[in-house]
């Protein structure tokens, strides 16, 4: 029996097929020259193709369109430096609600822009965690919108598992999966997938980067160790592990590696060169760990999620 507090596998399909009409199934992608490279087979499951650019739009869907119809007439509120902020302002679009998106004065130029594509309705705050979240509080308390966590949600990690169990469906049995960790939503919904849909025991790997290493703190230590003073160009991974997410992260997953900053630029420039899509560096962590030999993978079968593709194109980590 899986504990009460962990979403179930029948939220996840209940997340899938709510979600359905509204992002993209990605396609899954693989590269004879990484193959070769690493020694493996690779197979990524390209969130970078996804709707508003990145996996977020899974969980932000499956959030928005849950609520009742009362709670939905409020609008909903969550506080964002990217990803999660464009989704949430797309799904509220999509259902015709409100979305109140408070962002850290120092978020992208490029995912500023997708919110107010989709009409996110943005206050600034100063980049700081406490910031954010009283910057939130009082919106929260002006519009009594609800509040959609980026990843402290039940909803929000049922929707970002559904990107694994997709993975599954197109992909030879894994062995192993590599998935970045921030605030580990996606990280518990890949966790929880590879337990509840794969007949076989799949490795889960979370990958970090060495300059906002939390989780790896947090897992190796089991005592939960918050991101304090992040500093990587990993902008998706600057976050803390959540009350929901890190004991299913200690629960479910197998390991936690960290990668150094170069290796996040090498790993980013070589999927871009190699495969010739974009991704932006929170994505690259995951290759970053296999160019650094954090992951022992020789001969054998691998799916790495690629987590989004959002990047300032006038601000690339190597120019």
């Amino acid at each position: 029996m899986e504990p009460q507090h962990f979403p179930s596998k029948s939220d996840i399909l209940d997340a899938a097929a709510r979600i359905r009409p509204f992002i993209h199934r990605t396609p899954v992608m693989t590269s004879e020259n990484l193959n070769e490279i690493f020694g493996c087979q690779l197979w990524f499951k390209c969130e970078n193709l996804q709707k508003a650019g990145a996996f977020k739009s899974r969980g932000a869907c499956n959030a928005v369109f849950s609520l009742a119809e009362t709670d939905a007439g409020k609008g909903v509120a969550t506080h964002s430096s990217g990803n999660h902020a464009a989704a949430l302002a797309r799904a509220a679009s999509l259902r015709g609600i409100d979305a109140h998106i408070v962002m850290p004065s120092n978020s992208s130029k490029v995912k500023i822009a997708a919110v107010e594509k989709y009409q996110g309705k943005i206050t600034f705050c100063e980049p700081t965690l406490e910031a954010r979240e009283s910057t939130l509080e009082k919106v929260v308390a002006e519009t009594g919108a609800v509040v959609i966590h980026p990843y402290d949600d039940f909803r929000i990690i049922a929707g970002q598992a559904t990107a694994t169990v997709e993975l599954l469906e197109q992909m030879p049995a894994p062995d192993l999966l590599l998935s970045p960790v921030g605030g580990g939503g996606l990280l518990s919904g890949t966790a929880l997938a590879a337990r509840y849909f794969s007949k076989k025991k799949i490795s889960v790997i979370a990958t970090e980067p060495e300059k906002a290493n939390d989780a790896f703190q947090s897992f190796h230590t089991k005592k939960f160790v918050p991101s304090l003073k992040p500093d990587t160009i990993a902008d998706g991974l600057r976050t803390s592990l959540g009350k929901l997410t890190y004991p299913i992260i200690l629960d479910a997953v197998d390991d936690v590696v960290t990668v150094s900053e170069n290796a996040i630029i090498e790993a980013m420039k070589l999927v871009w060169e190699r495969m010739k899509i974009i991704i932006e560096p929170s994505s690259a962590v995951p290759v970053a760990a296999l160019l650094e030999n954090k992951v022992h993978v020789s001969g054998k079968i691998v799916g790495v999620i690629l987590s989004g593709g959002n990047v300032d194109l006038d601000a690339l980590p190597w120019m």
